[in-house]
Order: C-alpha cells, then sequence, then structure tokens
C-alpha cells in the first residue's frame, strides 16, 4: 500500500486520526477516517457514472448517528481498523518489472473502533513498534509469512511456526477488543479492515485457548462503513422481488431466498480456456494454468443450482458479461489476479475470443448494472508481484457500485478437493437459510472437520451483506 497519496503527500485523514485521537476525540477521529474510504467510493462511482460532480452528490461520509444506524440495521458488531504510518520512517521497493522505486512506510500504530449494533463505540489502541522491536518484522511482514506458510506444502516446524504466527496476529488483531465482542457465535461480526489486512484470514486466527474465531463468531468483511450502507440499500430491491413472488404463489428454486424463476438466472463458470497476460515486463504474452478442479467444480455447483455450467471456449468475456447481467448468483471458478502487474490490477480470467483477450477487469464490472444477490469469486491467483490488498478492497467495491451486495472471494487457491467440499457445504446450507454468512460458517467449520490445515477451510471471506 502507498501510503504517499496525491502526488508525494502523506494520507491528510490518517494524520487527522492520529491528532483527534491524542486529544481523546476518538468518535470524531472515526468520522475522519471514514471520509477517507468514502472518498475513494467516491472516485470510484465517479468512474461509472462519468461525472465527478454527480458522484460528490451521490455519496456522502457517514456521520456518527449514520454509523450507529448502519451497525443497527445490519444487526452486526463493527470491528474497524485503521493503520497508523511513521512517514518520517519510510523504506524503498525497487518494482523491476515497471522500472519504478516506490516509497512506503511502516505502520507503526493500530486504531480499533468496535460499533455494537445498539449503538456504543469502543475504541483500542494497539502500538505495532514493539513487534518491530521483539520480532524483528512489521505487521505487513507477519501478514506476509503466515499466508506464505498456509499457502504452501510444509513440513512440522513450518506448521509450528505458522500456528505461533496466527497466535501472534490474533494477539495484535483481536485479543485487544475481545471483551467486546459478542459471546453468542451466531451473532455477526463485521471486520472493516485497512490496506494488507485485507489479506488477512481473520477466521483462522488462533487465540490463547487454541480456538479459532470462525468456532466463535459468525465473520463478514467489509471495505467501510459507507459500503455496509450501499449493500443494505441494494438489498431492499431483491427483498420486494421475493415478496411479491410470494404474493403470488410463484416458485424459487431458493424457497426462501430472492427469485430464481428460471434455471438460467444463475450463472456458474469454471475451467475457462485462459488467456495470455505478460508474466513479467517487456516480455511475450504466455497462456496461464489452468487451476485443477475447476471443472468439477463448476458442474457440481451447476447441478445443485439447477443450471448448466459454462466451461472451456464458450466462457468468453462477451458471452459471460452479456449473462451476468440478468443472473441472480454468479460463481466464477477461475484465476482472480489481486495485485497490479503490468498495470492489470484486479482482473478475472475468462477464454479469449477473436476480439477480446478475456480478462474481465475493474472498468468492465463498473460499467455493469447487475442484479445478482451474490457473486462467488473461486479459485483466486494472488502468489506474484507485490500485494497490499488494494486488489481486494478495488474488486469488492466495484461489485458493490455496480448493484452487488454481496461477494463470496478466496484470499488463495484452496486445494481443489477440499474446496469442492467446502463449496459443496456452502450451497447446500445457502439453499436452507439464505444466510450467507452461516453458511459460509458451517461450510469453514464441516470443512475444518475433515481438513484441519487452515488452507483448505479458510480461504474464503464474504464482503458486504449476510
Amino acid at each position: 500500500m502507498n501510503v504517499f497519496a496525491n502526488e508525494g503527500q502523506p494520507d491528510i485523514y490518517r494524520g487527522f486520526e492520529r491528532i483527534l485521537v491524542v486529544q481523546r476525540r476518538t468518535e470524531s477521529a472515526l468520522e475522519v477516517a471514514e471520509q477517507g474510504r468514502a472518498k475513494a467510493v467516491e472516485h470510484l462511482l465517479a468512474n461509472r457514472l462519468g461525472a465527478e460532480g454527480k458522484c460528490q452528490q451521490s455519496v456522502k461520509p457517514p456521520s456518527l448517528y449514520k454509523i450507529k444506524q448502519i451497525a443497527k440495521a445490519q444487526n452486526s458488531t463493527l470491528v474497524y481498523y485503521s493503520l497508523i504510518y511513521d512517514y518520517q520512517q519510510f523504506y524503498e521497493m525497487s518494482r523491476l518489472q515497471i522500472g519504478l522505486n516506490t516509497l512506503y512506510a511502516y505502520a507503526t500504530e493500530l486504531f480499533i473502533w468496535v460499533i455494537s449494533p445498539g449503538g456504543r463505540i469502543s475504541f483500542r489502541q494497539v502500538d505495532l513498534q514493539s513487534l518491530w522491536y521483539e520480532d524483528n518484522t512489521s505487521l505487513a511482514g507477519l501478514v506476509r509469512s503466515v499466508r506464505e506458510l498456509i499457502n504452501v506444502g510444509y513440513s512440522d516446524r513450518e506448521r509450528l511456526l505458522c500456528r505461533q504466527q496466527l497466535q501472534l496476529l490474533y494477539q495484535i488483531l483481536l485479543e485487544p477488543i475481545a471483551d467486546l465482542l459478542p459471546k453468542d457465535p451466531q451473532k455477526r461480526v463485521t471486520i472493516i479492515p485497512q490496506d494488507f489486512l485485507f489479506l488477512v484470514p481473520f477466521a483462522a486466527l488462533i487465540d490463547s485457548n487454541g480456538q479459532y474465531p470462525i468456532e466463535k463468531h459468525t465473520l463478514l468483511t467489509a471495505p467501510s462503513i459507507e459500503a455496509l450502507g450501499v449493500t443494505h440499500l441494494q438489498r431492499k430491491p431483491i427483498v420486494e422481488r421475493e415478496l411479491a413472488l410470494q404474493t403470488v404463489g410463484g416458485n424459487s428454486s431458493f424457497p426462501c431466498c430472492p427469485t430464481l424463476e428460471s434455471p438460467q438466472e444463475c450463472l456458474v463458470v469454471g475451467n475457462p480456456t485462459m488467456p495470455s497476460i505478460c508474466l513479467e515486463f517487456g516480455e511475450p504474452p504466455v497462456q496461464l494454468l489452468q487451476i485443477p478442479g475447476t471443472q468439477l467444480e463448476a458442474e457440481t455447483i451447476a447441478e445443485i443450482l439447477k443450471t448448466q455450467p459454462i466451461t472451456g471456449d464458450r466462457a468468453t468475456k462477451s458471452a459471460i458479461l452479456q449473462k451476468m447481467r440478468s443472473a441472480d448468483i454468479i460463481h466464477l471458478a477461475t484465476h482472480v489476479f489481486l495485485d497490479d502487474i503490468e498495470g492489470l490490477q484486479s482482473a478475472i480470467a475468462l477464454a479469449p475470443s477473436p476480439n477480446t483477450h478475456g480478462l474481465l477487469n475493474i472498468n468492465d464490472i463498473l460499467h455493469l448494472n447487475l442484479q445478482a444477490q451474490l457473486v462467488v469469486l473461486s479459485g483466486c491467483d494472488t502468489g506474484r508481484g507485490r500485494i497490499w490488498g488494494d486488489g481486494v478492497v478495488e474488486l469488492s467495491r466495484a461489485f458493490i457500485a455496480a448493484g452487488v451486495p454481496s461477494l463470496l472471494m478466496s484470499l488463495w487457491s484452496p486445494p481443489s478437493k477440499s474446496n469442492l467440499d467446502f463449496m459443496r457445504k456452502f450451497y447446500q446450507q445457502f439453499r436452507q437459510s439464505c444466510d450467507k454468512a452461516q453458511s459460509l460458517r458451517t461450510a469453514m467449520l464441516t470443512t475444518m472437520e475433515h481438513y484441519p490445515n487452515p488452507r483448505d477451510w479458510a480461504a474464503f471471506t464474504l464482503i458486504g451483506e449476510a
């Protein structure tokens, strides 16, 4: 995350946050923090609307009153993180693939606000400099190390190290606020991270008793509090459609879920013919490798959703874009890039055609007007390049801006066998309860019983509405 914004000037919002916290005006600091994130939403919507002035009228940073109302409407405890950087101590990272040098700063403090559904706002502060002095690492370095250890087949020593680091992350991120979280595991907790914290597998952190947070809480994620307000508004038309269907005695593939009047309203894509991209600057493009198991995943999910999967050469970008507009549920089992290699930024890999390269990017999504209640991105490829969580934020904001209230996405590619079991359980549970957050929790806990390694069950995060 480049923390030097506006042509090299530090992020002014975080500077204000720090000043207000020093003055013990912590609730005002929360408002300022959310203003900075609302600004990002404003620019994204400006892209979509094509007019900056129009956008400024449509996006307003939430006041404290509105923040409390959003927590109540979500019926969730909101956990809001803000990373504070030391701009006097920065380091330089060389990006050889594009020949640029970029300045970065270490996160030295972590601000955490907890907003209860009843409107109570609590504040906690964590000193991150001690992490550097005691463990000779930064919080970003710890997150990267955990992800690397989770994503490889590791020895007993590496497994132990991974567990220790998951415990350390819990001590930093969740232990300071553990007393503020609900005791009922059915109650929702919505994590609102920042920067590289979007890449943290919060469900897999380990407390002092050896428990995972997903065993104690129903977890969701959101890019901002304002985004939660937007997704709640987007959910209303879906509920109204279902009520109208029930009134006229209609049928639905999901009895308690929004209308799925015909099988065509579920879009399932898997194992598309891979496009070619440049993996290194100046090198010729090479075709991406297939993700093992995505063909079977698409066939299995399509059977549950009572539709036909779209695979191989048929899964072209133009064909999928057309079908996405009318789908109620969209499941894409393919590569999803969350880094910014050669300006690629976030993109979803689909089959190329004579007229398109096959990459569905942020701008493509922003130009869609979607009615889907859920988009599932299964099979992320985040193992290359410089990754700071920006891609997760961009992708989730783009789908929210396009009209989608909920996005389920993987932060890494889990093994195909466990992922198939996970997905099968998620959709089976979703058909029964229509609660996406509870379905995710059930799928995680069930998969964990057979595959205890967090790599197998903790890859997915639900962003937006429960």
